[in-house]
């Protein structure tokens, strides 16, 4: 769950990060109390790639800030339209640099990335030099020393580095973030590192311990359309993507699994749609095919659902009870696998539908109806 720049650096300058003291503006506001020009006026949004789509603006007067918070209110990124706007100082520098804390799988834990170049390419440049942390408690400074002595000449900025990325170890560990990002950070005239930016994404399964990201939650869903907001509160993970199969599945591994045997054979899922009813409850599979019923780029829709507990004739009657209310003319392929699946053709057969022997059965099917849509 990512949240909002200013937000973000809020929870840096709580930890002793420098940040700009920037200023808030929202719709209608008539006279912004900025102090100094210039400033960069931003768009809080949440998604990737503000800055290539115009959503950083150098103001340098009122009138000029009036005109762009115009513009920026009105412009969406990402299909989402800032609520509000930040107006930081524009502020002299001598190098942009790029520093994250992240979770990685292969580093069972924490990883800290740092480039000697940060700024909006930084995706176009060499890969950032790794240090591999795992538990937040084996952050060792002389680790990452030896790492970025590696990519980085200067001494005292290198020491710089490693006291900040501790600072940021621990308190994504604290605060249940997944990944703390700042891009760019930047040295100042004086040598001091400011965050000019900053992205940080909490961990959504922490919400039962963490206020802060319950409150988070909260407002997603009720920013949410109505089909979403209707999947979501029946506890479906979702993430739309850029494909056109839409994937309802059962249990994150398996959903994952989908994914990447649509990608190895030559699909693009249109979405992460992690639907597991539990083993007595079918009723979230009706939001979940509302959800991609609704949504134009899906051509077609897969099922792949696995289920001890959950029995398999129930997941086929739901998939009936739910077929024959559809409105949508979007074809579904199903792969149900698991406890009584053996009664699952005859029930299929009731309605027109057929359970595929493999899941990479399935998916030809589904690629080659999205090629034909």
């Amino acid at each position: 769950m990512m949240i909002l720049e200013h937000e973000a650096k809020a929870l840096l300058r709580s930890v002793g990060v420098a940040v700009p003291r920037g200023t808030l503006i929202k719709p209608g506001t008539r006279a912004p109390r900025v102090r100094d020009y210039p400033v960069a006026l931003k768009a809080q949004v949440r998604s990737g790639g503000r800055g290539k789509q115009g959503g950083v603006i150098r103001v340098d007067n009122a009138k000029a800030l009036k005109a762009a918070a115009k513009k920026l209110f009105a412009t969406s990124f990402g299909d989402e339209k800032p609520e509000v706007l930040l107006a930081d100082p524009w502020l002299p520098f001598d190098r942009e640099l790029y520093l994250s804390v992240t979770i990685d799988a292969a580093a069972e834990g924490y990883v800290v990335l740092y480039s000697p170049k940060g700024g909006i390419d930084i995706e176009d440049g060499p890969k950032p030099a790794r240090y591999p942390i795992g538990a937040p408690w084996k952050f060792r400074t002389h680790e990452l020393r030896a790492v970025l002595e590696t990519v980085e000449k200067d001494f005292q900025l290198r020491e710089r580095v490693i006291s900040l990325a501790q600072r940021l170890v621990e308190t994504a560990a604290a605060r249940d973030c997944h990944t703390i990002e700042i891009n760019p950070l930047v040295r100042l005239k004086d040598g001091e590192l400011m965050a000019l930016d900053a992205k940080i994404v909490y961990d959504d399964w922490a919400h039962y311990r963490n206020a802060d990201i319950l409150a988070q939650r909260d407002g997603e869903r009720r920013r949410a359309d109505k089909l979403l907001r209707a999947s979501l509160e029946m506890g479906h993970m979702y993430v739309k993507l850029d494909g056109d199969i839409g994937l309802i599945s059962g249990g994150a591994g398996l959903t994952m699994g989908a994914m990447d045997t649509i990608h190895q054979l030559g699909g693009k899922p249109a979405c992460f749609l992690d639907a597991s009813p539990g083993p007595t409850s079918t009723r979230g599979y009706k939001p979940a095919f509302a959800l991609l019923d609704g949504d134009p780029d899906v051509k077609v829709i897969l099922v792949s659902v696995f289920g001890g507990g959950t029995h398999m004739n129930r997941v086929a009657n739901a998939m009936k009870a739910n077929m024959a209310t559809r409105k949508s003319k979007k074809p579904v392929v199903f792969k149900l696998d698991g406890t009584y699946v053996e009664q699952v053709p005859g029930i299929f057969d009731t309605f027109g539908a057929k359970n595929h022997v493999s899941l990479e059965a399935a998916v030809k099917e589904a690629i080659k109806l999205a090629k034909r849509a």
